[in-house]
């Protein structure tokens, strides 16, 4: 297929179904290469629909044995059958019964979608359109039925049969064979089916609602792993405890599953009481998983159990409105690791990751709103803009117009449309009425794309005491959308004097730190400034929004010292950095200002008090936010160049506070993945990677000494990888003894794989080709290729964009031969492309020919041919 054939799928074309699909049973008779299924439909016409002609089911690359109606065989007159669709000519006018046996081979399913095999283990996996695959259906998620699935295998084969909802019958068979019957009682769309067989290993506990149910939780992993489970069992009971405390929502049914699988695309599934995971984000322990490791496992835990009602409960109309169940479910797991976590540092590395994956896809070709539409391959639409970007709204929204409203209109939602496939304007409905305010405008947030930008401007007037703050938002034209109409803003905001916040008056009355910017250009004149005030914008980062705003030195520095707001402190040593970061990318000449060395002392002086925090103001501003900043024209290896100057920089000029810090933060005691120890391994380890900047003997020898005596995951891989940064012999040594050491623990071997793809060194592309020949890396299993090549393609930017393109040409070969066997997972490499357009003239078109020749390529999937064709746009 080639760019040019692809159908785009239109939000303005959606229409209601034509047929309803009451009840679905599903009889399911597992074999290798010879799956047998018979789907069962209880179907009627959709009273709400003007459509009278055939019954069309989608269907993907299936076998079809035969068809009945009403229990009886249908003639082939009767019906058109293709791998891709089933068609009933003439379907009854009463409700009907339609039968439909289809088989598989889920030992041949590369792609992962549908019904496959990871391992000795069957598993599905039907969002978005997956189901398709198992058998003819209405693969559309307002599509909801009553599913009862009736799973039959070999007992020595799959001892353990799973499916959605609760467990009604199971029993021996002839032959060797057993079965189990499922129900789920709730109403779902297909994509949210699942199916698991194989022979696994079971841990369970129980937990007990509010409401005095128990419920039987199980987690299932393959034999010899159970004991990884334990982080993640706590962190889904803490889920289910929170959601109940702070939203109000209860589980549903009697038991609730997660299966953790090797071979998946993504990172979980929220099948409705059956959740599948990528073992990435269940199994922990600390000899295996960093703090970032623990952290993701809470968090994905939490995400998609969270789905049960924002999701499951209620789903979406259509794929567009795929950002109404993952905006608002990362909305809701951001929240729930801030109360588990440090609030103020969970908020930072929220808006990290926001501006490194959703800032550079709003700036490039691959832009669209949070609510796209049109698109021509849903796969392609699971993008930081629908997650993250979709998060920054909800989270707007309760800015706006309070947690006492948003909090009402939650509960509004959840009891309006409990059960139903809905869409942006039922959910917004919900908070207008709860608030009594008009959302009109802010309903611009889903429908236009792009960053926004603020811009700033401020006069401190001594003689009246007042401060004029003028504030301007500028909507850059993006792909479809070259003019935007203005936006509502909620902007946070303070005025900062040298001993903090100044308590300032707004139209008279007592300033409460909140405006909404609702027009192109707004001016506000705040009274009571006795002194020079720095302004303090955007405090919490309260919308998603590039801020443009004139503050020197010294104004970065009382705002680093004296802002109430921790954000803003953060940001403020960040906005410096960038500032020395820029005059270096032009001139590595440039002297690096004392008065930035002084700050940073003076951060690690305090560390103690919140180390975490500590932390992250002591990280310079990544490769990506240098080249975000800079816009156009840029030059990866002048960035990292001039990056590299400043921390070697530091490393010389603090070398003695950053030994101390190391020696200071060192966690006695047990290890443990709470967020105080976590916060010390994190300053600890920053402190250690900066201070190896400067290559020092002393300072080499720590991380050395680190990575011998490590006894956690956490602190050995900093070692490993500040080691390997060093491109010594000892670096050598540190990667063949923890490849030895690790050589039976695929997940960990992943990480040792992407720290080599990392290295911004010329050899790292020779590296990189020579570690697809390591016996555990494979082109068929998404960790292993996400861990080597999507690691380099995504967080090396200089090898990556190597400026005689062999970086682009590697990938691109690569995403080639991906791509007959799992389009998703080439089309997410090829997603690294997304910022060819900022870079300088000579990358620039060796990136731009490297797109057209994958999109030229005849026979390209969906999904990559979508990908090439956008980025070329």
């Amino acid at each position: 297929m080639t760019a040019a054939a692809l159908e785009p799928v239109r939000l303005a074309d959606y229409r209601v179904p034509a047929f309803l699909i009451d009840t679905v049973h599903l009889d399911i008779r597992l074999e290798r290469t010879q799956t047998r299924i018979v789907s069962t439909l209880t179907l009627r016409r959709n009273p709400h629909s003007a459509g009278q002609g055939a019954l069309k089911l989608d269907g993907d690359g299936l076998v079809f044995v035969e068809a009945w109606l009403d229990g009886v065989s249908l003639p082939s007159d009767a019906y058109s059958v293709s791998p891709h669709g089933f068609s009933l000519h003439q379907p009854p006018a009463e409700p009907f019964t339609l039968a439909i046996e289809t088989r598989l081979d889920p030992s041949a399913n590369t792609q992962l979608m549908g019904l496959y095999r990871s391992n000795s283990a069957y598993c599905t996996q039907c969002e978005a359109e997956g189901f398709r695959r198992i058998t003819y259906f209405l693969d559309r998620p307002d599509v909801l039925s009553v599913y009862t699935t009736r799973i039959e295998a070999s007992f020595q084969e799959a001892p353990v049969l799973l499916a959605n909802g609760n467990r009604t019958e199971h029993g021996s068979l002839a032959d060797g064979r057993h079965y189990a019957v499922w129900h789920d009682p709730f109403p779902k769309p297909s994509y949210l089916f699942a199916m698991v067989a194989g022979d696994l290993a079971m841990v369970a506990d129980s937990f007990t609602t509010r409401s005095g149910r128990e419920v039987r939780l199980e987690i299932y992993v393959e034999h010899g792993k159970e004991d990884r489970c334990a982080y993640a069992m706590d962190a889904l009971k803490r889920s289910m405890r929170w959601d109940e405390q702070a939203f109000g929502r209860e589980y549903d049914l009697d038991i609730f599953m997660i299966v953790a699988v090797s071979d998946f695309n993504m990172g979980a599934m929220e099948n409705k009481g059956l959740n599948i995971f990528n073992d990435k984000y269940v199994l922990a322990l600390p000899q295996t998983a960093t703090d970032s490791d623990f952290a993701a496992v809470e968090a994905i835990i939490a995400h998609e159990y969270f789905h049960n009602w924002t999701g499951n409960r209620i789903t979406c109309r259509d794929w567009f409105q795929l950002c109404l169940k993952e905006g608002l479910t990362v909305f809701r797991d951001q929240e729930f690791s801030s109360d588990q976590r440090s609030r103020p540092v969970k908020r930072i590395n929220d808006v990290k990751l926001l501006r490194s994956q959703q800032f550079s896809e709003d700036g490039g070709p691959l832009a669209h709103p949070v609510r796209p539409e049109i698109y021509n391959e849903i796969n392609n639409f699971y993008t930081a803009t629908v997650y993250e970007k979709g998060a920054e709204v909800v989270r707007m929204l309760k800015t706006l117009i309070g947690d006492e409203a948003f909090a009402a209109g939650m509960d509004l939602y959840f009891q309006r449309h409990d059960g139903e496939a809905v869409t942006i304007e039922d959910f917004l409905t919900c908070f207008a009425e709860a608030s009594r305010r008009d959302l009109g405008q802010f309903m611009l947030w889903y429908r236009q794309s792009g960053t926004p930008e603020i811009r700033a401007e401020g006069q401190w007037d001594e003689e009246a005491g007042t401060y004029h703050l003028s504030l301007k938002q500028i909507l850059a034209p993006t792909p479809g959308q070259p003019n935007k109409q203005p936006m509502l803003f909620p902007i946070r905001l303070g005025l900062v004097g040298e001993d903090g916040d100044l308590p300032v008056t707004l139209d008279g009355k007592p300033f409460d730190g909140l405006v909404a910017l609702a027009e192109s250009e707004r001016n506000y004149v705040f009274g009571n400034v006795r002194q020079a005030p720095v302004p303090s914008l955007l405090r919490g980062f309260s919308a998603p929004v590039k801020l443009t705003v004139a503050l020197d030195e010294e104004a970065l520095l009382t705002l680093l010292k004296a802002d109430s707001d921790p954000f803003n402190r953060w940001q403020a040593s960040q906005s410096y950095a960038l500032k020395l970061l820029l005059r270096l990318v032009k001139d590595p000449t440039t002297p690096v200002d004392p008065r930035f060395i002084a700050a940073v002392r003076g951060l690690l002086a305090g560390g103690a008090v919140d180390p975490a925090f500590t932390a992250l103001s002591l990280a310079l501003p990544s490769e990506t936010d240098i080249a975000r900043e800079i816009g156009n024209d840029v030059d990866p290896q002048a960035v990292y160049r001039a990056r590299s100057i400043l921390r070697r920089t530091l490393a010389r000029d603090l070398q003695a506070d950053l030994l101390r810090t190391i020696e200071n933060m060192t966690v006695a005691g047990p290890y443990s993945p709470q967020a105080a120890d976590a916060g010390r391994r994190s300053l600890r380890n920053g402190a250690l990677d900066l201070v190896c900047a400067g290559g020092t003997p002393q300072a080499l020898d720590a991380a050395a000494a680190q990575f011998d005596k490590a006894d956690n995951m956490t602190d050995e891989m900093a070692a490993l990888a500040t080691l390997a940064l060093s491109a010594t012999p000892a670096g050598e040594r540190a990667l063949h003894n923890f490849r030895e050491r690790y050589d039976n623990d695929p997940l960990v071997i992943d990480k040792w794989m992407g720290v080599q793809a990392m290295l911004p060194l010329e050899a790292t592309l020779d590296r990189v080709k020579e570690l697809m020949h390591d016996p555990a890396f494979s082109l068929h299993n998404p960790n292993r290729v996400r861990a080597l090549i999507g690691t380099f393609c995504s967080a090396n930017q200089t090898q990556f964009n190597r400026a005689d393109g062999e970086g682009y040409r590697f990938v691109a070969d690569i995403i080639l031969a991906i791509d007959p066997k799992n389009p998703q997972l080439a089309a997410r490499l090829l997603v690294a492309f997304k910022t060819w357009r900022s870079l300088e003239q000579g990358r620039r078109t060796l990136a731009a020919a490297t797109l057209r020749d994958i999109a030229r390529r005849p026979g390209l999937s969906r999904d990559v041919a979508d990908i090439a064709q956008r980025s070329l746009a």
